[in-house]
């Protein structure tokens, strides 16, 4: 491996090991900080690609975080590329997670330590509730997809219908409206 392969890879590690250090919450938190690292910062994908890239790894097994990252590390270097930004992604939060057991473990009850993990949570569900509004922003283009998206979420909510299912029935969906309106061009 030369040192411009290392450079790469070294440059990949720590992106992801930065978003994955300075992000509590979880997979759905880390999207915004990583679309903003990836996609402004960076400019290794484009912002349409990230949207792509959301959808595709949301509908795959594995944390969102996770896949994410090794899809924009594959893109940017292959198989390499994919373990360093997995690595990068993952560490932090195993290091982290490892200290707070040891310096948790006995203090677990604290009345401080529960309403700061109280108002830790409040800002996550922010952030998740933010990358909701942006995706919404970014994907929902017309009456028929804002009609299928809320079709899907009360099918979600309310019926408990896996969301495998709705996936595949939002793509064949999108398919059949694509077939129609270009048949309707005929």
């Amino acid at each position: 491996m030369n040192k411009t392969d290392r450079q790469e890879l070294s440059e990949i590690f720590i992106t992801f090991f930065k978003i994955g250090a300075f992000t509590i919450g979880g997979g759905y938190a880390m999207l915004p900080l990583i679309e903003k690292e990836v996609v402004d910062n960076k400019k290794w994908v484009q912002e349409e690609e990230m949207i792509d890239i959301f959808a595709i790894v949301q509908s795959v097994p594995g944390v969102i975080s996770i896949n994410t990252s090794m899809f924009v590390g594959y893109k940017k270097a292959k198989l390499k590329g994919a373990l360093c930004a997995a690595i990068g992604v993952i560490l932090p939060s195993f290091l982290i997670i490892l200290a707070i057991y040891y310096a948790l473990s006995g203090i677990k009850d604290n009345i401080y330590l529960q309403k700061a993990f109280e108002g830790v949570r409040a800002g996550v569900t922010a952030l998740i509730f933010l990358t909701a509004i942006k995706l919404t922003k970014k994907t929902i283009k017309s009456y028929i997809s804002a009609i299928i998206a809320v079709i899907a979420f009360i099918l979600m909510v309310f019926f408990e219908v896996h969301v495998i299912l709705l996936i595949v029935a939002g793509g064949i969906l999108g398919y059949i409206m694509y077939f129609a309106r270009k048949v309707k061009k005929l």
